[in-house]
């Protein structure tokens, strides 16, 4: 409907300014407000979709009243963006299309207008789980194909439900059913969660959970580089001859246990993901360090003779603490590599399951990146040996994988003690979508991340930001014409966001529906707590637990 008194009175390339001297014609009763779609057109043939950026109001004189005193009359002024245009057909395209100048009227868009914005997605490939802020009867889809194979992004500061946004996501991708296959309880929806505050538990109740107690990761799995992480302090002196007596005890250690023909043995080297027995390191490192050789003289001390101290008491150390049981401890010397593969991929032994959470809040946090970085990397060789191993260099088991809280593990230029998990994340960053693995990012500092890795992500939920480096790398994502929604970064609500990227039909400000069941992410209600009546607390299981 066209509405008297509302006349475009500006074009401009990136917005339009509308008079409108009754905004309650206009808005038909209804709340008019920043957000709201307008349809700008000439005829009934062709219109422009705009959405309201912002409003003034401007005070003009009215004809004399008969006591003479000056009036004035209000004057709404409406600045909106144009999205692009619904043509004869009813067709939304993106852009300014072809609209007589000036354009004659002015309406609000109606519901179904609205929804064709967001429509157009090629059937079969619609993924579905948020609504449109300001118009929250508006479906706003994405394209799920782009969504998920093109690496996504989920910030926001503290409080503003980004572990709510991730669950909710993942919880419409495993609840999709094929209709044309019928109902089946699971789907082949491949997901690993990196949960860094044990909150996701809650949210999948049927999911497989790897605590410290459960979770198995073999120490000879690591690579060069993650082994001198975790036993090499490289700011002692003697560290270089560490990592000599490191890399020759692992190596020859590797070959000793290999049980094949000996071509092969002798091809073994320090990076081979062969067993090696942690013992052998130790007695290899001990005796270099009391080694004794001939001299013109007789015997006298090696050159590495009581230099390695400091190197034998930290392998003994790491040996022997039992936090590191899940790393270190017997059941990760007798694991393979099938069962390690199996566990995080969700293909276990009783039950299979959609989504696999790595509950790290029990990792103790000196080696917090390389747990990271060691499953990160075996996540991205399964998926390079499926493709090149399966008979039609096809990925059917394409992975997803949730590093939740990544600024505290993938730093940006942080110490060397974070390279491990910034090359393996990167790694996926960079190659994983020709092999069917995905990252989704997940942090309150996104200005704070790899840059490498967060260039590679096309697609982004940026939820409330307070701190301006963060919002401003928000804006720099999004087209000049729409950077204005940016302002809004500090101020939104809890489970909104700007939907951003290549799956989007366009930049939105997007409301998540709460994620059912919930993640334990809720903050303490510290005033509830606090008025009730004083709480004894049991000392012993918490000590016992500790001291485990």
């Amino acid at each position: 409907m066209t509405v008297a008194g509302a006349e475009v009175v500006g074009v401009y390339p990136d917005r339009i300014k509308i008079a409108v001297s009754d905004i309650t014609v206009l808005s038909e009763g209804d709340p008019l407000k920043v957000g709201s779609y307008l349809r700008v057109f000439d005829s009934a043939s062709c219109s422009i979709i705009a959405i309201i950026e912002n409003f003034s109001i401007e005070l003009k004189p009215a004809p004399s009243s008969s006591t003479g005193a000056p009036e004035y009359q209000r004057v709404y002024i409406l600045e909106a963006v144009p999205l692009g245009f619904i043509d004869a057909d009813g067709n939304f395209e993106r852009g300014g299309g072809s609209i007589a100048i000036p354009p004659k009227s002015v309406a609000v868009a109606s519901r179904s207008e609205v929804q064709k914005v967001y429509e157009g997605i090629p059937e079969g490939k619609s993924f579905l789980f948020a609504r449109l802020a300001r118009e929250r009867h508006v479906d706003v889809p994405v394209d799920g194909d782009k969504f998920f194979n093109r690496h996504l992004a989920i910030v926001g500061s503290t409080g503003s439900g980004k572990s709510h946004a991730m669950a909710r996501v993942i919880q419409t991708a495993i609840g999709m059913r094929d209709t044309r296959h019928g109902e089946y309880r699971l789907n082949n929806t491949h997901i690993v969660i990196f949960d860094i505050h044990s909150e996701y538990r809650t949210a999948f109740p049927d999911a497989n959970c790897l605590s410290v107690e459960d979770l198995t990761l073999p120490y000879w799995m690591l690579n060069s580089e993650e082994l001198q992480d975790l036993l090499i302090e490289s700011r002692e002196e003697q560290s270089h001859n560490q990592v000599a007596v490191l890399k020759r005890a692992v190596t020859d250690s590797r070959r000793s246990h290999f049980t094949g023909d000996d071509a092969l043995r002798s091809r073994i080297h320090y990076d081979s993901p062969i067993y090696f027995d942690i013992e052998d390191i130790l007695t290899a490192a001990r005796d270099k360090n009391e080694e004794m050789i001939e001299g013109s003289r007789g015997k006298k001390q090696g050159s590495l003779h009581g230099k390695l101290d400091n190197f034998i008491t930290r392998l003994e150390n790491r040996c022997h603490d039992r936090r590191l049981d899940f790393l270190m401890g017997e059941r990760a010397k007798r694991t393979t590599l099938e069962k390690t593969l199996r566990q995080f991929t969700g293909y276990t032994k009783d039950e299979s399951s959609n989504v696999t959470v790595i509950d790290l809040s029990g990792v103790p946090f000196e080696v917090l990146s390389i747990t990271v970085s060691l499953i990160s990397r075996l996540l991205f060789d399964y998926a390079y040996y499926f493709k090149k191993t399966h008979p039609e260099m096809r990925t059917e088991t394409p992975l997803l994988v949730v590093y939740e809280e990544a600024h505290k593990y993938v730093p940006k230029g942080g110490p060397a003690k974070y390279n491990a998990a910034r090359t393996a994340i990167e790694r996926i960053a960079k190659e994983g979508r020709k092999y069917g693995i995905t990252a989704a990012i997940v942090s309150q500092r996104p200005s704070e991340i790899s840059e490498t890795i967060f260039s590679q992500c096309s697609n982004f939920l940026a939820m409330r930001l307070t701190n301006p480096e963060d919002q401003n790398y928000v804006k720099r994502l999004i087209p000049d014409s729409l950077g204005p929604l940016t302002e809004s970064l500090p101020m939104l609500s809890s489970g909104e966001a700007l939907l951003l990227g290549d799956a989007a039909v366009m930049p939105s400000l997007v409301l998540l529906e709460e994620a059912s069941p919930v993640p334990s992410s809720s903050d303490v209600q510290y005033l509830q707590e606090w008025v009730r009546p004083w709480h004894d607390v049991l000392f012993q299981p918490i000590i016992e637990d500790w001291e485990r």
